[in-house]
């Protein structure tokens, strides 16, 4: 009879999913379901469609250092374990993107999804003295956008953005910005003179309880409509006063996304969710589930899951 080992002890407990009386090599359901660094061990209810795809999850690796300037710094976080995400979620297609621990040595990138291969893409962290040679590296590889962000140290410079922007305009990729809804503001004559879409991270940070009454909502939305911007259905859990299960005060925000324009936007996971601790990791199962509220339509979600990644990460 297998044993389970000490790591796969500490894994169940750091995901919070170690059910209380399960015997040691005990092939029950909850054991089968568990996944490190993600809370729950159930499947999710929302029937989810063939190709259906994560748009939004990182990858860790002690092997390869931290740029000098990040803050974040959690622990590894596998292909293997996501795996196993996919495999409990019921998912084929996944966006790997570069978290700012790694600033722009995306070395772990590309290396993640030469082990996925051909279902996944990725976002990488690129600074204006990228050359064409590394571009067209990358684009082989499977990249096929460019991350920026104001909210966390380690990236490039916010003032490479527009450099960056038309260096990769001719590769058909975009500018993913992970900003907050003041900062958002700031951008706004940057980020419509840009050559490429916009894509935002995590329904674009805007706070509650603003949500979708922040003027930041109205700058997005005329980038959808004039620029071709996209938006994330990510990271409820991560501005939500109200909490889990629900995140109710987000999901007044992804209803207003979903009512405006659901062909411009996808969903993602934010797996391993580097900036919740381990003891609280949210319900990835339950964080899929929240799709069926906020779009209610199986159309709809299909959308947001299959047919919108496809197009804008060419699958």
């Amino acid at each position: 009879m297998s044993t389970m080992t000490r790591r796969d002890h500490l894994a169940l407990l750091a995901t919070g999913s170690l059910v209380t009386g399960l015997a040691v090599g005990a092939a029950g359901p909850a054991a089968a379901q568990a996944v490190r660094w993600s809370g729950g061990t159930g499947k999710p209810r929302i029937a989810v469609p063939a190709n259906a795809t994560d748009c939004h999850h990182h990858i860790y690796d002690a092997r390869f250092p931290p740029a000098p300037a990040s803050t974040l710094r959690p622990p590894d976080a596998s292909v293997e374990d996501y795996r196993a995400l996919q495999r409990r979620l019921g998912l084929t297609r996944n966006v790997v993107v570069q978290p700012s621990t790694y600033g722009t040595d995306n070395r772990l990138l590309v290396e993640s999804l030469a082990a996925f291969g051909p279902s996944a893409r990725g976002v990488a962290m690129l600074d204006a003295g990228v050359s064409p040679d590394e571009l067209r590296r990358l684009d082989a590889a499977g990249i096929r956008g460019v991350r920026f962000g104001t909210r966390l140290p380690g990236g490039a410079p916010i003032t490479d953005l527009e450099p960056v922007a038309r260096k990769i305009a001719d590769l058909g990729w975009h500018i993913q910005l992970v900003s907050e809804g003041e900062k958002i503001l700031e951008l706004r004559e940057v980020l419509e003179r840009l050559p490429v879409p916009v894509v935002f991270d995590h329904m674009g940070h805007l706070p509650e309880p603003a949500g979708p009454d922040h003027p930041a909502f109205r700058v997005i939305a005329d980038l959808i409509a004039t620029r071709g911007a996209w938006v994330k259905l990510t990271g409820a859990y991560i501005l939500s006063k109200s909490g889990p299960p629900a995140y109710a005060d987000r999901g007044r925000l992804a209803r207003a996304y979903v009512a405006l324009a659901p062909e411009r936007l996808v969903w993602g996971s934010d797996w391993p969710h580097p900036t919740s601790p381990a003891e609280g990791k949210p319900d990835d199962a339950g964080l899929l589930d929240l799709l069926a509220e906020w779009a209610p339509d199986p159309a709809v979600q299909a959308k947001i899951l299959v047919a919108n990644p496809a197009r804008l990460y060419g699958f």
